[in-house]
This record gives C-alpha cells, structure tokens and sequence, in this order.
C-alpha cells in the first residue's frame, strides 16, 4: 500500500523559506506524480490545490497565486518529493498535505479527484 508521509513544517517570520519534504513509501507504476495542497486554519475541509509533479515525465504545475514563490521538485531515487516555499506569508500558514496521483491526466492535478492516497499533513505557521 503507499504510504505519504510530509516533513518539514514549522513556525518562521515572514518572509522566511521553508522546503517540505513528501517521502512515498510503496510507489508502483501506477502512482503517477505527487500534489501538494493545503487546508487553512478554520477551514479543514477544503484542500487547496499548491503544486504537483509527475515522477516520470518531468511535468509540475502550480496554483497561478503561488508561482514564482513555490516550487516543486522530485528525487525518484529517493521516492520523495519537496515543495520549496519562499517569501513565506501570514497568509500561506495551513496544514501542507501530499498526494499521490492515480491518474496521468495533467490536466486534472487540481482536483483532489485525481489523488488517491494523502499524507497526515505537516503544519506551517508564518507570523508577521
């Protein structure tokens, strides 16, 4: 079974960088990339769609509000994925969860349709 596990939230100023690290545990052929989303403070119900990258094309894609301050990247030897967050906000603070996507449809990454195994999430709070 595959299994997410996120790493490397925390409590930073704004304007401060933080890298999150999505390590996949029994990835098969058929685990197609990761997608980062996020679930504010008040609002856990809602998963906001943050990046995702595929693991054997080399494609990423990226909430258009988040472009150029986040990025994501992939080490497929390591089966891990890490999502770079720079010029961090008040606004960016959330529960940061990954997902492994179930389908190569592209064009559907910010669908939490298209995921089918999620990570407990790792907490990043930003302070102004």
């Amino acid at each position: 079974q595959v299994r997410l596990i996120e790493s490397g939230g925390g409590s930073v100023q704004a304007g401060a960088s933080l890298r999150l690290s999505c390590f996949v545990s029994g990835r098969t052929r058929s685990n197609y990339g990761v997608g980062w989303f996020r679930q504010p403070p008040g609002n856990e119900r809602d998963r906001e769609f943050v990046a995702a990258v595929t693991w054997n094309d080399d494609r990423s894609g990226y909430a258009e509000y988040l472009k150029g301050r986040f990025t994501a990247s992939k080490d497929n030897a390591k089966n891990t994925v890490y999502l770079q967050m720079n010029s961090l906000k008040p606004e960016d603070t959330a529960v940061y969860r990954c997902a492994s996507m179930a389908s190569a449809d592209f064009d559907d990454i910010r669908q939490t349709d298209l995921y089918d195994y999620w990570g407990q999430g790792t907490q990043v709070t930003v302070s102004s």
